[in-house]
C-alpha cells in the first residue's frame, strides 16, 4: 500500500463529525503550493485560500481589488501541494453578491477550474438566494459573518462587530439561516467571545472563529500573521508563532554580505 493511499482526506463531514465529537478544527490560510505543502505536512484540517491574498500576496490595502481569475491561480497552485487537507477558497468580493446567477457561475469556476473542495461567501440574509442556488448545485459552502471584510466601506472600520443587540440577534439568525440553507460551516470573525459561544450552541455545523473566543469549534489564522511574516499587523486575536521577518531579513543580509566579500561560492560551493 502507498503511503498516499494511508491519508485520510478531511471532508465537510469530517468537519461536521469534529463537532459533535467536541474535537476542535484547526484550519489556516495559503495562497501558493510551497506553503501549502507545509502547512498541509503540519497537520492542518483545513486550508483556506482567504481573498487577504489581496493583502499578503499582492499588497493591497483591503480585500476588494482580487478578482473571480486571481483567486482561481491561487487555488490552482494551493490544491497542488495539499494530500489531506480540506481546501476552501473565498470568492472574492462583486463575484456572488448582485445576483445569484453570477454567484453560481463563480462557484462553478472555482471548483472546476480552482480545484477547489469548497467555496466561502460572506453574509448572511443578504446572500441567501446565493447560498440557496450554490448548494442546490452540489458545491459546499462555508459562510462568513461578524467583522466580513469585503464590507469594510459599508462599516469604515475593521473593529470589533456586533457588540450592539440589534447587530448580535442579526448575527444568531443569519447564522441560523446559513445552518438552514445548507453551508456546512461558519467562520466568526472578530465578535465578542459570548456571543460567539452562544451561536456555536445553538448551531449544528461547525463555527470557526478568527478573534471570537475559545468557545468556536475550530480557529482560523493567516499564515503570514501566525510565523510573523507581517510586522505591522498585531490584533489582540493574534498569536505569532515564529518571527520570519526578522529571520528572513537577517539571512538575506548575510548572503549579500556573503557575495560582496567573496565569500560565497566558495570552493565547495564550485564546480
Amino acid at each position: 500500500m502507498s503511503v498516499h493511499s494511508e491519508i485520510k482526506k478531511i471532508t465537510t463531514e469530517t468537519l461536521r463529525k469534529m463537532k459533535f465529537d467536541k474535537e476542535k478544527i484547526t484550519m489556516l490560510t495559503a495562497y501558493d503550493f510551497t506553503t501549502a505543502k507545509m502547512v498541509d505536512a503540519g497537520g492542518v484540517d483545513s486550508i483556506l485560500i482567504g481573498d487577504s491574498a489581496a493583502n499578503v500576496m499582492a499588497g493591497h490595502e483591503t480585500t476588494l481589488p482580487i478578482t473571480l481569475n486571481q483567486m482561481i491561480y491561487h487555488t490552482q497552485c494551493v490544491v497542488r501541494g495539499v494530500e489531506r487537507a480540506l481546501v476552501v477558497a473565498d470568492l472574492p468580493f462583486g463575484t456572488y453578491q448582485s445576483n445569484p446567477e453570477k454567484a453560481l457561475d463563480s462557484a462553478v469556476r472555482m471548483m472546476k477550474e480552482g480545484g477547489a473542495h469548497a467555496i466561502k461567501i460572506e453574509g448572511g440574509k443578504e446572500i441567501e438566494e446565493s447560498i440557496r442556488k450554490i448548494v442546490n448545485a452540489g458545491i459546499p459552502v462555508c459562510g462568513h459573518l461578524g467583522l466580513t471584510p469585503q464590507s469594510i466601506y459599508q462599516f469604515g472600520t475593521y473593529k470589533v462587530r456586533a457588540k450592539e443587540d440589534a447587530e448580535a440577534e442579526k448575527l444568531i439568525s443569519d447564522a441560523k439561516l446559513l445552518e438552514e440553507l445548507g453551508c456546512f460551516a461558519l467562520v466568526l470573525e472578530k465578535i465578542p467571545a459570548d456571543l460567539a459561544k452562544k451561536v456555536t450552541e445553538s448551531i449544528s455545523i461547525p463555527t470557526i472563529g478568527i478573534g471570537a473566543g475559545q468557545n468556536c469549534d475550530g480557529q482560523v489564522l493567516v499564515y503570514h500573521d501566525m510565523v510573523g511574516m507581517n510586522q505591522g499587523f498585531s490584533p489582540k486575536f493574534l498569536r505569532r508563532y515564529l518571527d520570519l521577518y526578522t529571520e528572513i531579513t537577517g539571512a538575506v543580509s548575510q548572503y549579500v554580505k556573503d557575495v560582496k566579500s567573496s565569500d560565497f561560492p566558495n570552493e565547495k560551493e564550485s564546480y
